[in-house]
């Protein structure tokens, strides 16, 4: 485990019209930082998106499916009981999970199923701040040649 990930299995209250889950409660998750903003990302199968990390946001999130991901996070934050720790997480539609990622744990996550996926997250930070002009809040390390984060 890396110091400050969260993760929990997500339910999915299942009947005879689908199916219902629950993705954010604040009263079972308390400290965790409230989201400002929902996005949903749909990736194609054997695509990657990451690594990066971000120096302020926490991401929160969700892989219910469809499809399924392998979630990798690297901490590299120099003052962590677990700096340089990797941690591998399968997510998705056979293991519904929430993953909550803190400030300076790079994370990637790729789509290991026959479908395209999608993932949702919660983050704690705008997209690029309140009406779009602020830096992006992101490290990116998926175009360095020479990045110790590697997805395959």
């Amino acid at each position: 485990m890396i110091e400050g990930v969260i993760t929990k299995p997500i339910r999915k209250f299942l009947d005879e019209r689908g199916w219902l889950t629950e993705l954010y409660r604040e009263d079972e998750l308390g400290g965790i930082p409230r989201p400002v903003m929902t996005y949903i990302s749909v990736t194609n199968p054997g695509i990657a998106r990451g690594p990066h990390e971000h120096v302020f946001q926490t991401d929160y999130f969700c892989f219910i499916g469809p499809s399924n991901f392998k979630v990798l996070l690297w901490d590299n934050r120099k003052n962590s009981p677990t700096f340089g720790q990797k941690m591998t997480i399968y997510a998705g539609q056979d293991n519904p999970m929430m993953v909550i990622v803190p400030p300076g744990v790079v994370h990637a996550y790729k789509n290991i199923g026959i479908e395209v996926g999608s993932v949702t997250n919660f983050p704690d930070k705008l997209y690029k701040g309140p009406g779009k002009k602020e830096e992006v809040d992101e490290i990116r390390h998926e175009n360095d040649v020479n990045s110790p984060f590697n997805v395959d």
